[in-house]
C-alpha cells in the first residue's frame, strides 16, 4: 500500500487526508490518556488531606500503582490482542472502557473501591498508546516517522496541562470528584468520531487475508495498493520461510535476530516510564513540601507538561535527520539533569526552566523510543512491539509512585526524591549503545521508495 502523494522522485514527505485524519483521532485519543493518568497526581494533596479516607503518602503510592498495573496488563494484552483483531476495534474498546472506568472513579466511598476502579480504568488506559501508535504508524510516511510520534505523543502531556489547569480551577471549587467526572468525556466525544471515521490499518486487512475490505478502505482515501506483500522486501529482511515472519509476533520478538534489542527497548520503557510516572504524580506534593504553595506546586506540573509538547516537536524534527540513537542518549541526559537541577535551592524561574527540561527528557526519550520501536521491526508485529516495550515499561511506572511515597513518607529531605529520578536518565543514556542493527539492515535502505508501503522500515544507526 502506498499513497501517490506520499513523495516524489526527490523523497518530499506530504500529509495526506487518510495521514491527517488518523493524527488526529488518534492524537486526541492520547490527549484523553495523558489527561486521565495525569489526573491523580493532581488530587494527591486533596486525597491526603480527605480526613474521611486516612490515606497516607505510601498509601496514596500504592494507589497510583493500582491504575499502572492495569495499563501493564493491558498495553500487553491489547497490543498484542491489537495485531489479531484490528487497530480501529481494540481502540475503540479501550477508548470506551477507561472513560466509563474512570467516571466511576467520582462516585468511589473509600480508597478500596477507588483502587479497584482505577485498575480496571488502567485495563483500558494501557492499549491506547500501542493501539493508537501503531495505526498511526502505519498510516504515515517512514521519513516523518519521529515527527509524527512526536505529534501524537504531545497528546499526553497536553493532557496533562488540561489536568493541571482543570485542576486548578475545578478542585477548589467543586472538590476532587470533578475531575473524574471529566473522563467521561471521551465516550461523549471521541468515540462516536471513531466510529464513523477512523479507518482500519489496511496492511492488517491485507495481512487477514481481508482484501475486499482492504480495497474499500484504499478507495475511501484515495490510497493504491501494491501488489508487492505487506511486510518489507526481502532485500531488507530475513527470508519468510525462516526468518520472524514465519512467527508469530510474540515469538518474533524473542527470536534470535531480535531478542537483544526487544530487551533494550523494554529495559529503556521501563526507564522512561519510571521518570515520567515519578514527576506526573508526586511532582506538586514535592514541590509543595519544598514550600510552595498548591497553585504553585501544580504550576511545577504545568510546565513539566508544556515543556514536553513544545521540547519534543522541536527534536522530532531533527530525529528525523540524525536517526534515533544520538537523539534518545541526549533526552535521557537532559531529563537526568533537569532533575538534579531540582535538587537545588536555585530561583523559581530558574527551576520552573529546569522542570520544563524535564519534561522534554522524560517525556521526548519516550517518543523516540517508540518511534524507534516501529521503525525497527515489521508492521505486522508493530503493536505487538509497542505493546511489549510500554507494557514492560509499566513495571517502571508502578514502581515510581510507591517509591517516592516511602521516601516522602520517610521524612526525607525532598531533593531525595529527585535523586531518584535522575539515575535512569543516566543507565538509559547508556542502555541505547547495545541496540543492534535492524536485521538485514546490512542492505541499502536508500533503495526503499520515498512514496513506499506504509510500513515500518529499518532505521540508520
Amino acid at each position: 500500500m502506498h499513497e501517490e502523494s506520499r513523495g516524489g522522485s526527490g523523497g518530499k514527505v506530504t500529509w495526506p487526508p487518510v495521514t491527517l485524519l488518523v493524527l488526529a483521532i488518534c492524537g486526541v485519543a492520547i490527549v484523553a490518556d495523558g489527561y486521565d493518568v495525569v489526573i491523580y497526581g493532581a488530587v494527591i494533596p486533596s486525597l491526603l488531606h480527605d480526613h474521611g479516607w486516612g490515606l497516607t503518602p505510601a498509601g496514596a503510592g500504592l494507589i497510583g500503582s493500582f491504575a499502572l498495573i492495569g495499563m501493564l496488563i493491558g498495553a500487553t494484552t491489547v497490543g498484542t490482542l491489537t495485531d489479531i483483531l484490528g487497530r480501529r476495534k481494540m481502540l475503540i474498546c479501550c477508548l470506551t472502557w477507561f472513560s466509563v472506568m474512570t467516571g466511576l472513579c467520582a462516585i468511589a466511598t473509600s480508597p478500596e473501591v477507588f483502587g479497584i476502579f482505577r485498575f480496571l480504568a488502567g485495563l483500558g488506559l494501557g492499549g491506547v498508546l500501542p493501539t493508537a501508535s501503531a495505526l498511526s504508524g502505519e498510516y504515515s510516511h517512514p521519513k516523518a516517522r519521529n515527527l509524527v510520534f512526536a505529534i501524537i505523543f504531545s497528546g499526553f502531556p497536553v493532557g496533562g496541562i488540561l489536568a493541571a489547569f482543570t485542576g486548578m480551577f475545578v478542585i477548589p471549587r467543586f472538590g476532587w470528584q470533578a475531575m473524574f467526572l471529566l473522563g467521561l468525556l471521551p465516550l461523549a466525544l471521541i468515540v462516536p468520531v471513531a466510529l464513523k471515521f477512523l479507518p482500519e490499518s489496511i496492511a492488517f486487512l491485507r495481512a487477514k487475508g481481508r482484501h475486499a475490505e482492504a480495497e474499500r478502505t484504499a478507495r475511501r482515501w484515495n490510497i493504491t495498493l501494491e501488489d508487492t506483500q505487506e511486510e518489507a522486501p526481502t532485500t531488507t529482511r530475513p527470508s519468510a520461510e525462516t526468518g520472524p515472519n514465519s512467527m508469530s509476533p510474540v515469538k518474533a520478538l524473542l527470536s534470535r535476530d531480535s531478542i537483544v534489542a526487544t530487551l533494550c527497548f523494554l529495559v529503556m520503557s521501563c526507564l522512561c516510564l519510571f521518570m515520567i510516572y515519578g514527576y506526573n504524580t508526586w511532582l506538586p506534593e514535592i514541590m509543595r513540601q519544598a514550600g510552595y504553595s498548591s497553585g504553585s506546586a501544580l504550576g511545577f506540573l504545568l510546565m513539566f507538561n508544556l515543556g514536553a509538547v513544545v521540547g519534543q516537536l522541536l527534536i522530532s524534527l531533527a530525529a528525523d535527520r540524525l536517526g534515533s540513537k544520538p537523539i534518545i542518549v541526549t533526552t535521557y541526559l537532559l531529563a537526568a539533569v533537569a532533575v538534579i537541577l531540582l535538587s537545588l535551592r536555585l530561583p523559581t524561574a530558574v527551576l520552573y526552566a529546569a522542570v520544563a527540561l524535564g519534561g522534554v527528557g522524560a517525556m521526548g526519550t519516550q517518543t523516540f523510543v517508540l518511534a524507534y520501536v516501529s521503525k525497527y521491526y515489521p508492521v505486522r508485529m508493530g503493536a505487538t512491539a509497542m505493546g511489549w516495550a510500554l507494557g514492560f515499561g509499566r513495571l517502571g511506572s508502578m514502581l515510581a509512585p510507591p517509591l517516592l511515597g516511602l521516601i516522602i513518607g520517610a521524612g526525607l529531605a525532598f531533593q531525595w526524591n529527585f535523586y531518584a529520578l535522575a539515575v535512569p536518565g543516566v543507565i538509559g543514556a547508556a542502555l541505547i549503545g547495545l541496540v543492534p542493527r535492524a536485521p538485514g539492515q546490512e542492505a541499502p535502505v536508500g533503495h526503499a521508495r520515498a512514496d513506499g508501503p506504509v510500513r515500518s522500515l529499518p532505521e540508520p544507526t
